[in-house]
């Protein structure tokens, strides 16, 4: 198959990539992340995360910065929701979008949301159904689609199974996760076989983490496969506490150059996308992850 022509990129730096920063983000910095994220380009950003601040005290904030985001008209503002309460304050923060997650390993679903696979895919079923009744559209999170540090290596028909049933439960898209980013080429591929065998293609976005550096290779194995969706973190961000060792989402800034390299558009401009990523490494005081990020800075 082709590659396409265009690919969508899910930002998901301002949830999944500072939802595990140790040190506390100030609103005004999210806030300011998201803009300069839609001012980059960017049509398509996961801004917060609606759930317990017990478990995940850096987005305790998520329905401040939600109302302190200046909208861009064509922008989709989403918002993780893995429960009905966390459905209904996302709904009042007025985002166009929600997302719930799983995964398709047992050990790992035992380990990040204490339950079972088919226990998370339940749960999920009133967050649809008050979506689907308010007009707002599903994402659907598989994650260790390709690896789990419980389990090894998980069977992409398994990956295939968990997938179908988010998208016979009412979601739009369906986001393939390689968490802990053990994922190689030839696996990505054969896991992507499966899944389209049981999800068009078409509704269908990687989700890939850098750990052992194969995130981009990867991702040009799937996209040879015809995969248009893309979801990546700016600088790199972010990370998964229950992976031990797991680094960063790869980078946005990287996932652009790669795609403006294969003729693909994004509508996204690298310069300022790259100039986002400096900024908030900065304010995070931390070095960039984006070997792109870091290499535009010394230009």
């Amino acid at each position: 198959m082709a590659l396409p022509d265009k690919v969508r990129l899910v930002e998901v730096g301002p949830r999944d990539g500072l939802q595990n920063e140790a040190s506390q983000i100030s609103t005004a910095v999210k806030i300011e992340l998201v803009a300069r994220l839609g001012a980059a380009g960017v049509r398509h950003i996961e801004a917060a995360s609606f759930v317990s601040p017990k478990w995940v005290p850096q987005m305790a904030d998520s329905r401040e910065v939600m109302a302190g985001i200046e909208r861009r008209n064509g922008v989709i503002y989403a918002a993780l929701t893995p429960n009905l309460k966390g459905f209904e304050g996302a709904l009042a923060s007025g985002v166009d979008e929600v997302a719930v997650f799983t995964a398709a390993s047992e050990a790992f679903t035992q380990k990040n949301i204490n339950c079972s696979i088919a226990e998370s895919l339940s749960r999920f079923t009133p967050v649809i159904e008050a979506a689907r009744a308010n007009g707002i559209r599903v994402r659907g999170y598989v994650s260790t689609v390709l690896g789990c540090p419980y389990a090894g290596d998980i069977a992409p028909a398994q990956v295939a199974a968990v997938s179908r049933e988010l998208l016979d439960m009412g979601c739009f898209e369906i986001s393939l996760g390689d968490t802990i980013g053990t994922g190689t080429p030839l696996k990505a591929k054969r896991m992507l076989e499966a899944v389209a065998r049981e999800v068009p293609i078409g509704q269908l976005a990687a989700h890939f983490h850098d750990t052992y550096g194969q995130a981009l290779a990867n991702l040009y194995a799937v996209l040879e496969e015809g995969l248009a969706v893309v979801d990546a973190s700016v600088a790199g961000l972010g990370g998964c506490p229950y992976a031990k060792g797991a680094s960063g989402n790869v980078a946005s800034e990287d996932v652009i150059y790669l795609l403006q390299g294969l003729g693909i558009r994004t509508g996204i401009d690298l310069e300022l996308l790259a100039q986002t990523g400096n900024w908030i490494s900065a304010q995070l005081g931390r070095s960039n992850g984006s070997k792109v990020g870091q290499a535009m800075a010394c230009s």
